[in-house]
């Protein structure tokens, strides 16, 4: 009698284990019997399920990402661009869910296709500059809206759409840098030339005006010469006009100075010359300079 209780008990906690379930808060359930759904529990808490005959499925009724592969995109104008985007989903609807997709691989999988296909749709209508401006936000607007209508169909709805990167395949970077780089350089040489040529017309002024000012200086330097020798000549005529005869002593020591100091040359000159006057009676003088 007692094995009997025991066994009875056992068969009675296998029945319990395989009729209760627990829906934590995480997740929703749904109760197939045979592959058919019965019950949606979408609270959590303990519930019951025929043991044997039916069985659970779990779904998560957290939002979940989805990050798609980056994609290449045409744009309106013909250029090329590689966009990463990820999305945000929930399960608003399991029963729709499991129907029509079964499980979150799946659910994933159409989801990306979707994405991608509306992505292009979208994208590919702007142009490039469009798309790597404010206006993006827009049309990610109208991408989660247009992916939002055919996910309802999977009772999915997306919480949102958005681009994480939006690049140019690394041949048209390559294109574009050498492009930029082009310019930087003939800007460069630009500015170069315009600063040489700033510094040519400064050279030329800064040359006419050192040739202004030494000219201006010799001028001055002259006027202020020819004024000493004027002072120096009437200070002379005044002096030598108290003394005429020692003007005249004066004037020929000096050309007796410059004619026969030093040098090569002769000099013949008729014995009464006014030359020798201050020499005496000499006779006739045939002298050269020492």
């Amino acid at each position: 009698m007692k094995k009997i209780l025991i066994g009875a008990l056992v068969v009675l906690g296998v029945v319990a284990y395989q009729a209760l379930f627990v829906v934590q808060e995480i997740n929703q359930a749904i109760v197939l019997q045979f592959g058919d759904p019965k019950k949606i529990i979408t609270k959590p808490g303990l519930n019951y399920k025929i043991p044997f005959i039916q069985n659970v499925v779990y779904l998560d009724r957290r939002v979940l990402n989805l990050d798609n592969p980056p994609e290449e995109v045409i744009a309106a104008d013909q250029k090329r661009l590689i966009v990463d985007a990820f999305a945000r989903f929930k399960i608003v609807d399991p029963l729709k869910f499991y129907i029509s997709v079964g499980n979150e691989r799946v659910a994933r999988s159409r989801l990306a296709t979707i994405i991608n296909s509306r992505i292009r749709s979208v994208l590919g209508t702007q142009e490039l500059a469009t798309l790597l401006s404010t206006d993006r936000a827009v049309h990610m607007g109208t991408i989660q809206n247009d992916v939002n209508t055919e996910a309802q169909n999977f009772g999915i709805t997306i919480v949102d759409v958005r681009i994480k990167r939006a690049d140019l395949p690394p041949a048209n970077s390559e294109a574009i840098y050498a492009r930029m780089q082009t310019e930087r350089q003939r800007e460069a040489k630009e500015f170069r030339a315009q600063g040489a040529e700033m510094a040519a017309k400064i050279t030329s002024t800064a040359d006419k005006e050192v040739t202004v000012i030494l000219a201006n200086a010799n001028k001055q330097s002259e006027i202020m010469k020819g004024e000493g020798d004027g002072a120096r000549n009437r200070i002379f005529a005044q002096a030598f006009g108290k003394d005429p005869e020692f003007f005249g002593f004066y004037r020929a020591m000096q050309s007796y100075e410059k004619a026969l100091i030093g040098g090569d040359t002769s000099l013949i000159l008729s014995p009464d010359s006014d030359f020798f006057k201050f020499f005496g009676n000499t006779g006739v003088i045939k002298s050269k300079k020492q």
